[in-house]
């Protein structure tokens, strides 16, 4: 299962069991600006997929009603299979940084482009940076798991940052140290 939107999904079931017209608000108050569902279709579809998978099944008793509207709750599977796709996340990371390093790459043999490439993501990072929240430590938690959130993004995003920042003043001088020997050999 390749969908981002999905797996949060299936993260939002294990956290509570929920209907789709409930996951698809909790999925918009939780994942604001990360992730975006195309419509509350999408959720429908997911729910589907997910099923067929294994990974969440209905509650039972739960289409009562005139307009039945069935819960769905995580299976056994549905919490391995999430808990396994968390820890794959740090190897797609990688796999993403690692790419624009090689993609970087084909501008050896033109280093003053890459020196520009490397300031225009500097610049990216640095407006990165002036994004980050921090979060209070001195207010009273008014909900103790939110708070939490917000100080691991904050730290993460952070920390992210901070690293892209020393790999950018290395790319620098490695791209200036190519671009003074290519300009000595001519």
């Amino acid at each position: 299962m390749q969908s981002p939107v999905n797996w949060a999904l299936l993260g939002l079931v294990i956290e509570r069991p929920s209907y789709a017209y409930e996951l698809a608000q909790r999925f918009e108050h939780a994942y604001r600006g990360a992730l975006s569902l195309s419509s509350i279709s999408h959720v429908y579809t997911a729910l589907g997929t997910l099923t067929r998978r294994s990974l969440i099944e209905e509650v039972p008793g739960t289409r009562a009603g005139r307009q039945p509207k069935p819960r769905y709750r995580a299976t056994a599977k549905g919490v391995e299979d999430y808990r396994e796709w968390l820890v794959s996340q740090v190897h797609e990371d990688r796999r993403r940084q690692r790419l624009f390093v090689l993609q970087l790459a084909a501008l050896t043999r033109n280093p003053e482009a890459a020196l520009e490439i490397i300031a225009r993501y500097e610049q990216a990072c640095l407006e990165e940076a002036g994004k980050i929240p921090i979060p209070s430590r001195d207010r009273a938690p008014v909900d103790a798991g939110s708070d939490l959130i917000a100080r691991l993004l904050s730290e993460e995003h952070r920390l992210a940052v901070g690293s892209k920042l020393s790999w950018v003043e290395y790319a620098r001088r490695e791209f200036k140290a190519l671009a003074n020997v290519r300009a000595s050999r001519r």
